[in-house]
Formats: C-alpha cells, sequence, structure tokens
C-alpha cells in the first residue's frame, strides 16, 4: 500500500483563529486600491467554500497510513531555517485605513523596524515585515523561501524592496551618508530602520503609512521614490528536485546544487556507508564538495537491497539580501536585510528498488494555483496509482506528474506519505500567499514592541509576540469562520490521498 494522508491538518484551529480566507488585496485611497468595505464577509464565504471543498477530498479514507514526524526537509528547498527573537532595532509609525465611501479615517501607531532571527546551527538575521496586518508568532520557526512561494510572486513591486534593502539601513551603516543622500538631517539606528520599513510596506502591502519621526518618514518617502527593479536573489542553498528515484546498479540523480555561496560541502547518510551507497558525479567520481550547478547522483550498488538515502549540503555564508522567510506555522512574513555568517543546508533522498514501482515524491507551494504541488516520478517498471478528490492519476514507469492539492489562503496543510517498505515522508506548513488587506473600520489591530514578549493571537484585542507588529480583528466574521471550524472537524479537516499499486496494463489515468 502506498498512501498519503493528512495526519494532522491544522484547518480547525486555523478557523477558529479566524485566518482562513480572510485575506484580501484590498488597499487605501493613497494608492488608489478599492476599499476593503464589507469585501471580508464575501471573502470568507468565498473561502468558506474552498475549505469545504478540500474537506471532500476523499474525507474518511485514511487507509493503511502510517505516522511520521514532521519532516522539514520534505517541505524546504533548502537555506537557513531560523526561530524569531523579537523586534529589536524600532521606531514609531503611524498606520492609515479607512477613509473611503464616506468612512471615517482611522489611525493606529504601531512599531516599526528590524527583527533578528537565530540560524539553526549558528549565525543570525535581521529582517523587515512584508506583511503588515499579520501579527509574529513567539519563537517561531521560520524557513528560506523563494518569491513565488509568499505574496511576493504576485507582486510586481517586489523588486522594488529588494533595492530598499539594498541602499539602507543595515546595509548602508553609514547613516550619516545615508542622511545627507537622501536630505533627511540626522538619522539614528532606530530611525533608519523605521524608515525602511515604512518604504517597504509601502509596496509589499500598499499601505498608507508614515513614520512618525519626521526624517524618518523623509528617508521612507526618498526611498519610495528612488527604488528601481532588482531580480530576486539565489537560494544561500537548494537543491533540485529534493526526491529521485531508481534502481539497484544504477546512478540515481542528477540533483542540482543551486547556491550563492562559492563552495558546499556534501554529504551522505552516515548508514549510506554500509550499504555501499556513494555520492557521486555524473561520471562515477566520489563528491564531497559542490558548487553552483554541480550534478550530484546517488551510486547504488547493484546487490543493495531497496531502500532509500538522503545527502546533504551545508555551508556557512551570508544569505543573500532579499531573500524571503516564511513562517512554518502562520507568523508575519519576512525579507532579509542582513546575514551573519550562517549555517545553510540542503537536504535531497534517493529510493531504489529491485523490481516494481519506485516512487520519488516532493511537494511545493503553489501559490498561482492556490495550493499544493506533489509531484510524483516513477523509475520502476510497474505503474502506481492515486486517488485525489474521487480521481484517479496513474503514474506510469517512467513517468513524472504533478498534482496540485487546493489548499485555502492561510490554511495549515500537513501530509504524510508513506511508500512501499514503511519509509515515510511529511510536508507540512501553511499556505501564505497574500499579504492582508486592509482591516474593516472597528476591527482593531494592536501592536506589542519588542520589549515584553507576548504570545500573538489573531482576533479583536489581541497583541502581537515580540514585535508583532499588527493582529488583525475579526469579530464581525465570527459565524462564518466557526461554521468552516464545524465542518472541516465533521470532513476529517482536509485533503486525504489514497496511493496504491497498479500493473502496468492500468497505466492510462
Amino acid at each position: 500500500m502506498f498512501s498519503v494522508s493528512s495526519a494532522s491538518t491544522s484547518s480547525s484551529t486555523a478557523a477558529a483563529e479566524g485566518s482562513i480566507g480572510s485575506r484580501s488585496r484590498s488597499g487605501n485611497r493613497r494608492y488608489g486600491q478599492e476599499p476593503a468595505g464589507n469585501g471580508r464577509g464575501r471573502g470568507l464565504v468565498r473561502a468558506a467554500a474552498a475549505v469545504l471543498a478540500g474537506g471532500l477530498v476523499a474525507a474518511g479514507t485514511l487507509v493503511g497510513a502510517t505516522s511520521a514526524a514532521a519532516d522539514e526537509a520534505g517541505l524546504h528547498q533548502g537555506g537557513a531555517t531560523a526561530v524569531l527573537d523579537g523586534l529589536k532595532t524600532y521606531d514609531s509609525a503611524v498606520l492609515r485605513t479607512g477613509g473611503e465611501g464616506g468612512e471615517a479615517n482611522t489611525t493606529q501607531e504601531l512599531p516599526a523596524g528590524l527583527f533578528e532571527l537565530d540560524v539553526e546551527g549558528g549565525g543570525q538575521l535581521k529582517t523587515y515585515c512584508i506583511d503588515i496586518h499579520n501579527p509574529t508568532q513567539d519563537r517561531a520557526k521560520y524557513l528560506e523561501t523563494p518569491w513565488d512561494q509568499t505574496s511576493l510572486g504576485a507582486n510586481e513591486s517586489a523588486g522594488k524592496i529588494r533595492w530598499i534593502l539594498q541602499h539602507s539601513y543595515p546595509q548602508v551603516d553609514d547613516l550619516a551618508g545615508l542622511a545627507d543622500e537622501a536630505g533627511t538631517g540626522p538619522l539614528t539606528p532606530k530611525t533608519a530602520a523605521a524608515g525602511t520599513q515604512v518604504a517597504i510596506w509601502r509596496f509589499s502591502d500598499k499601505a498608507d503609512v508614515e513614520a512618525k519621526d519626521a526624517h524618518a518618514e523623509k528617508l521612507a518617502d526618498w526611498l519610495e521614490k528612488k527604488a528601481r527593479s532588482v531580480a530576486e536573489p539565489k537560494a544561500s542553498v537548494a537543491l533540485e528536485p529534493t526526491a529521485v528515484s531508481g534502481k539497484a546498479g544504477e546512478r540515481v540523480g542528477p540533483v542540482t546544487v543551486r547556491t550563492d555561496a562559492g563552495q558546499v560541502s556534501v554529504t551522505p547518510p552516515a548508514d549510506a556507508a554500509a550499504g555501499g551507497v556513494k555520492v557521486t558525479d555524473k561520471d562515477g567520481k566520489p563528491v564531497t564538495e559542490a558548487t553552483d550547478g554541480s550534478g550530484l547522483y546517488f551510486d547504488i550498488p547493484e546487490d543493495a537491497a531497496d531502500g532509500s538515502a538522503s545527502l546533504t549540503v551545508q555551508a556557512t555564508t551570508s544569505v543573500p539580501v532579499g531573500r524571503v522567510f516564511a513562517g512554518l506555522t502562520k507568523s508575519q512574513t519576512m525579507i532579509l536585510a542582513g546575514s551573519s555568517e550562517s549555517t545553510v543546508s540542503a537536504t535531497a533522498s534517493a529510493t531504489w528498488a529491485e523490481k516494481g514501482a519506485v516512487p520519488a515524491l516532493t511537494a511545493r507551494k503553489n501559490c498561482a494555483k492556490g495550493g499544493v504541488d506533489i509531484t510524483a516520478g516513477n523509475e520502476g517498471d510497474e505503474a502506481f496509482t492515486f486517488e485525489l478528490a474521487g480521481i484517479e492519476h496513474t503514474i506510469a514507469a517512467g513517468e513524472t506528474r504533478t498534482v496540485t492539492i487546493p489548499v485555502p489562503e492561510d490554511q495549515a496543510y500537513d501530509f504524510t506519505i508513506t511508500v512501499p517498505g514503511g519509509f515515510s515522508k511529511n510536508f507540512r506548513g501553511v499556505l501564505d500567499c497574500a499579504t492582508a488587506g486592509t482591516p474593516v473600520p472597528g476591527d482593531d489591530v494592536t501592536t506589542q514592541s519588542g520589549a515584553e514578549p507576548v504570545p500573538a493571537r489573531t482576533g479583536t484585542g489581541s497583541a502581537g509576540a515580540e514585535g508583532g507588529l499588527a493582529a488583525t480583528g475579526g469579530s464581525s466574521a465570527t459565524p462564518v469562520i466557526a461554521g468552516v471550524a464545524i465542518a472541516l472537524v465533521v470532513l476529517g479537516g482536509g485533503a486525504v490521498l489514497l496511493l496504491r499499486r497498479k500493473k502496468p496494463h492500468n497505466s492510462g489515468e
């Protein structure tokens, strides 16, 4: 039996917190966007329909799945993994909302500046927020993430945000020189950070926001005016694809290294040597170091028993400015402004068998389609079939196919994949592809400085954690959210995939 199940989907939790589908791209008068008005309620109704559709994907078909611990390597294409340490260098800003359709304009003072994150394995990151209306979660874990898997993927101003990062604090630490060039008057680290954050919010969220300090506001205006589009930076390190498959006696691959670092070390699994598995280049030469574009292969002995192995590439490097960091759980999306020498890594796995189906599976957020792509490859000599929403998809021998599992915006997902032989893989995260729109007038946008950490909550009267810049109120949507939560509990909480082998003559879809 080959099965995929949503073993511990957080659907009901996310719904109860008021995050499911409650986001829009509404803006404000300053940027010529449509007002939020009553759009939030309509958005929640649409989200409820989407969540219900997702919940109906083979509900109640949890058959043959085995539990597996969350495998971050399975969902992470590679790079830095870090934990939020709070908002450290900041001043104040004023956010304006409403003011359209005869509604009164409201203002909210909130902190604006640099967060710090501690990199697992060593190092520190400095980041700005690119999601003003979402809270941070205390000690949230963050993963380095490509732009197209975040709100920047659909943001035509994403390149201008990177320009701002390259031309302001902390990349430019000569504040006297920066102040002179921008004509701002004296700047401190706090006011420079605030002015930079304000300029970023104007592009990331289309927010009507101003720095409270006059010099910081001049910096924000100068950065906004001068910004030019700059390309997305390379990953600090990544592997493509993160899973391959083949037969014993073959070199299985290639797995291509993508890195901004000059060189990465290559480490095979500790138990691979005992089985004779080696990591080599295409000619079979053992590899211990690699560079950008290198192709890596798993050299599997002919007499190797059916099994799997993984390799890891690692480097100590500065993560490129402009890389996005998305929360593994629901937390404010960040963009990198500065990095110490930090430990970054990426992992890829190989599965092999003597005969039958030999699957390789990877997962990736697909913001353009609003879901998670499950890519299934089969280098075996038999087909295997999986069922999704009542539709069977057969992966023939030698075929690779991608199937998108719909996931509502802000929805937590958790897919456990069990392959023949008992090997399990887990993909989990949150689909966070859009910035939150301007909140409906009357909903609170509350803030908390980094001085007194408080776990962030979403809802009226809540407070951000460790400098969480804002929490979005949702009192008007509570009945709809509650209905979605109940429906998800009844339906089993999300997508369930059931996969099994089929003989080759059934290879049609």
